[in-house]
């Protein structure tokens, strides 16, 4: 029940060359009830690694065909420079990071980033372990390795975006270990969190397959935080995924060849956060709108991951759950979704083509700079923006999904519709090449990117205004 991402890159002259493996391991879900294991994963993915700089795009665009962001870019793409002028950059606002077995050095490896890019360290910056002890580290444990990833990711991107939010780093001490559960875990600590009053918003970057549940109910006994969360008025986010229009099934390894989602995402008290692919110049201003991200077909992006030309599915995950109804929040879009929950409900940027610098200097890969990407980024990135609204409100924003429709249906300035793009994914399994037709984006709402993207001085501004 294991899978790895393959991480290969020939550099350019300008930069190392490296090639170097890193892990996206599966973790486990169990319910009490009787069951076989739900294997679900950290969604990090590195299209290059190891990097001694970190890299423009252009180096990016010269030595590996794709491109590649760094923090200034990422900020100024989103209008984040118009808040904080403003004094709006998270302050008073925590955000809740939730990882297995975490990564340990992230908290020096935080530092060295923003060194690099002039960020300021966050004001509090606190890791908890309350579902156990995190077993010492295992530079040769790939699943560890690959949640190491998946933490550095998550706090240096929503960091990236709310420079001053503190930040609270839930670790848990169980992955997918061939047998041993994980998600039980995890809803512990979470709701550890919420009763303690830790933080305001919540993010996840891993998710499993509906499908891979023995039933609705082993799924539904697992929602216990998210209750919890709703309750106390916490938002919480999830990533959609990384496989387009399928998604793994329980052996982490095959993939479903018809349209599935993944929880948490699907959960109706769970934001849904999709990806898109932004086209920036060197100084983060768009050069043509946003795109639904799906890299299946890109062979340079195909090389760097998986060795080969493709395809392989690499794209926003959405579609239609095939166990939670429509809630009454996306009722006005009852053409697109029928009687079912759709997925995502927002997105942000995830594509490879456009992947996020991070550095990081944990075992078993070599330490430096690594090109990041997936819907893993995505989560995190609105988590930072939740938290600037956070700011402006003063208190938590309890579910927002009722204010995002709200905010499509009546086109305001900070829903940025995303009108191009798809994800259909094609792979091959079982000697034979299957294609999961997905579904297009449009604008108003779609399966791919949910109501869009965001332009953050208008849209922090009208989140509050909903809220107070």
């Amino acid at each position: 029940m294991r899978r790895y991402h393959i991480i290969a890159a020939l550099v350019a002259a300008a930069l190392t060359a490296v090639v170097s493996a890193g892990g996206a391991s599966a973790a486990t879900v169990s319910s009490a009830s009787a069951g076989p294991d739900v294997g679900t994963a950290p969604g990090v993915i590195h299209v290059f690694g190891g990097l001694h700089q970190p890299p423009t795009t252009a180096q990016c665009e010269a030595a590996f065909q794709v491109a590649c962001y760094n923090p200034p870019q990422v900020q100024q793409a989103y209008g984040l420079p118009t808040l904080y002028a403003q004094g709006v950059d998270g302050k008073g606002a925590t955000i809740i990071i939730v990882d297995s077995f975490g990564s340990p050095t992230i908290q020096a490896d935080l530092q060295t980033f923003d060194a690099a890019f002039g960020l300021p360290a966050p004001p509090s910056f606190k890791i908890y372990q309350p579902a156990g002890a995190v077993p010492p580290y295992d530079p040769t444990n790939g699943t560890m390795v690959g949640w190491a990833g998946e933490t550095t990711l998550d706090v240096e991107y929503s960091h990236t975006v709310a420079p001053g939010a503190n930040i609270v780093l839930l670790e848990t001490p169980v992955a997918e270990t061939e047998g041993v559960t994980g998600f039980p875990q995890i809803v512990q600590a979470e709701e550890w969190a919420i009763a303690h009053h830790l933080g305001d918003v919540i993010t996840q970057s891993f998710g499993a397959t509906e499908q891979s549940f023995t039933s609705p109910q082993q799924l539904l006994s697992q929602r216990g935080a998210y209750i919890d969360a709703f309750q106390h008025h916490i938002t919480v986010l999830a990533s959609s995924g990384d496989t387009g229009a399928s998604n793994y099934e329980p052996d982490g390894v095959s993939l479903y060849t018809y349209p599935v989602v993944g929880w948490p995402a699907s959960d109706p008290l769970v934001t849904g956060v999709g990806g898109t692919q932004m086209h920036l110049d060197a100084n983060g201003n768009h050069t043509s709108p946003d795109s639904a991200w799906n890299d299946t077909y890109n062979v340079p992006t195909n090389q760097f991951i998986f060795g080969d030309n493709g395809p392989n599915p690499l794209s926003s995950s959405g579609g239609l759950s095939s166990i939670f109804s429509r809630p009454f929040y996306q009722d006005p879009f009852a053409r697109v979704v029928g009687g079912a929950r759709g997925v995502p409900d927002i997105s942000m940027s995830a594509a490879c083509n456009g992947a996020v610098n991070t550095y990081q200097s944990f075992g078993g890969v070599p330490a430096g700079w690594f090109g990041t990407c997936g819907t893993s980024e995505a989560s995190p990135l609105f988590a930072g923006i939740v938290s600037l609204a956070v700011q402006l409100v003063g208190h938590p924003l309890g579910l927002i999904n009722p204010d995002l429709y709200a905010l499509s249906a009546f086109h305001a300035p900070g829903i940025v519709p995303v009108t191009s793009g798809n994800n259909t994914v094609s792979f091959e399994q079982d000697n034979q090449e299957y294609t999961v037709q997905g579904y297009n984006a449009q604008r108003g709402y779609n399966l791919v990117d949910g109501v869009g993207t965001v332009y953050a001085p208008a849209f922090v501004r009208e989140l509050a205004r909903l809220a107070r």
